[in-house]
């Protein structure tokens, strides 16, 4: 069962590490892991008061962690949403003879009523803002034409037209909101503006309606009504729409609009992890059109998608390539250029942030010239690399240091405790740990000679840092038994007498343990399972 821990649960407990057992361990696993950790741990086997005090308190947690874990209902809680799942208000209610589906679903109910009770304090703003720009002049100037004007050797480059739109939800019900939306445009100088007020429900995981006509499985029917306002005067429409699922991935939709740009539309949408294709019909006043278009997500942490699209119909044919990406953690900038017959070609600008977009279409020639078109592709890029450089990447990383400076200042008392009670451990393990090394020494087998745990820094380009790390050698020599050494995929800071030395950090665990009097060395991962002693671990002689 996948776990829903995060780092605010890693910096309380983590209980799978704790004990050191596997997330599917079964009851005599835990069973045997927690009466290692008692024989370790029970104040009875400590004379000195300090030490008694401390052994109390570790032991507490421990079998705090082996009576959650050991019961059904108390796991199936905390596998899905940690140790604070444990105490959502209401639990007391639960009876104990549940299942773990049944479980969820009583943590879901409860949730549930605390967003209801929130409903009414959310909203959804949304808007958008468009200003489009005419820069013909770059291209198109007769020079000739401006000999006799003073400045006239300057391209003439004007705001032309802009849109604004703007939409806020009201939540009625968990399944019903209301929404209200609006929009203001001009274009040389003439405007109109719409207002939209539409009623949403959401009918189930898989569809939602607005003036909702029918539903059924893997369909939906939607109608939406809008009046324009414009020196002509008001105008109504009517928008009808039909989807259906077609497969996992794939949607169909057919589409009636009424009123307002009269036409009748027909399309599918195939959407994956990694690329995205529509393709659609039209049949309208005044646009009839074909539109094919499809895009390609890169897998990488900058959600880089790149794009490509011809639209072809009585108004001529488009051919458009572009490409976005995340360039902070809620931004997405995008860059699309627009070659046409008879539009000519324009460069396409924009910018969506959190619930704002900002658009900027400039219109670069009425013809398609081939220095248009090397400018409106190359220039966004050197544009976009040199912003990369100079502004994003160094915001990225102040913002990046400042959360980690807030998240460690706001877990520094955590970590305080945690820290007294790996050094409270490690001193309750020091006659264990004698008696492990005597014992694998007589049979020339495991020693822990080094263990470091933490911020390493290797790479030259990164020595200005400094490296966060604390010895662990006693509390891994600890786990050794049978001359062997196993730890599971849980972050490690949880183990007996670790700690988190740098929240929010990168952490890696180094070895240099010794076998059949060999000398071995390993770097592992967080939390990756690390296994010893193993022949890939030898470290040469002749090295």
């Amino acid at each position: 069962m996948a776990s829903a821990l995060d780092d605010d649960d890693i910096l309380n407990d983590d209980f799978y590490s704790l004990l050191n057992v596997r997330r599917e361990a079964t009851q005599d696993e835990l069973k045997a892991a927690y009466r290692r950790l008692c024989m370790l741990y029970h104040p009875d086997k400590h004379r000195d008061p300090e030490l008694k005090r401390q052994a109390e308190q570790l032991f507490n947690l421990v079998h705090e962690a082996y009576e959650v874990l050991r019961d059904p209902q108390a796991r199936a809680i905390y596998d899905i949403y940690g140790k604070r799942g444990l105490d959502v208000e209401g639990w007391e209610v639960v009876e104990r003879k549940r299942t773990p589906a049944e479980i969820r679903e009583e943590y879901e109910r409860l949730q549930k009523e605390r967003e209801e009770r929130r409903l009414q304090q959310r909203t959804n703003p949304k808007g958008t803002i468009s200003v489009g720009i005419d820069a013909t002049d770059l291209f198109d100037q007769y020079e000739e034409d401006y000999e006799d004007v003073v400045g006239g050797g300057i391209p003439h480059v004007e705001i032309n037209k802009m849109h604004i739109s703007q939409s806020i939800e009201a939540p009625l019900t968990t399944k019903d909101t209301a929404i209200l939306s609006g929009s203001l445009s001009t274009h040389n100088g003439n405007g109109g503006g719409t207002i939209n007020l539409a009623l949403r429900r959401v009918t189930s995981a898989k569809g939602w309606g607005e003036v909702d006509f029918f539903f059924f499985s893997f369909s939906f029917v939607t109608a939406q009504c809008g009046l324009q306002f414009s020196s002509r005067g008001v105008r109504p429409g009517v928008t009808t729409v039909l989807a259906r699922h077609l497969d996992k991935n794939t949607m169909g939709y057919l589409q009636w609009r009424w009123g307002i740009q009269s036409s009748m539309n027909t399309s599918i949408v195939r959407d994956t992890k990694s690329s995205h294709f529509t393709f659609a019909m039209q049949l309208g006043i005044p646009h009839t059109f074909m539109m094919m278009s499809y895009q390609y997500k890169f897998q990488d942490d900058d959600q880089t998608k790149i794009k490509g699209s011809v639209k072809s119909g009585f108004f001529g044919t488009v051919v458009e390539y572009g490409a976005e990406r995340k360039i902070s953690r809620h931004s997405v900038l995008g860059a699309t250029v627009s070659v046409g017959v008879p539009q000519g070609i324009s460069l396409k600008i924009k910018l969506n942030r959190a619930s704002q977009t900002y658009f900027f279409p400039i219109h670069l020639t009425d013809q398609i010239l081939p220095s248009a078109v090397f400018y409106a592709t190359v220039g966004p890029l050197v544009f976009y690399l040199a912003i990369q450089q100079l502004i994003i990447r160094p915001y990225v990383r102040a913002q990046k240091e400042e959360d980690l400076e807030k998240q460690q200042e706001s877990s520094a008392s955590n970590i305080a405790r945690k820290k007294q009670e790996a050094e409270a451990a490690v001193l309750l393990m020091q006659e264990s740990v004698r008696r492990i090394i005597e014992t694998e020494e007589s049979r020339m087998g495991l020693i822990i000679l080094n263990a470091w745990y933490g911020k390493f820094v290797t790479d030259n380009s990164r020595k200005h840092e400094r490296a966060k790390v604390i010895d662990v050698t006693v509390p891994l020599q600890c786990l050794v038994k049978d001359s062997k050494l196993i730890l599971t995929e849980a972050t490690k800071s949880g183990l007996p007498g670790f700690y988190d030395p740098c929240v929010g950090e990168e952490k890696s665990l180094k070895v240099l343990y010794q076998f059949r009097g060999v000398m071995h060395q390993v770097l592992s991962g967080d939390s990756e399972p690390l296994r010893i002693p193993k022949q890939s671990h030898r470290i040469d002689a002749d090295t």
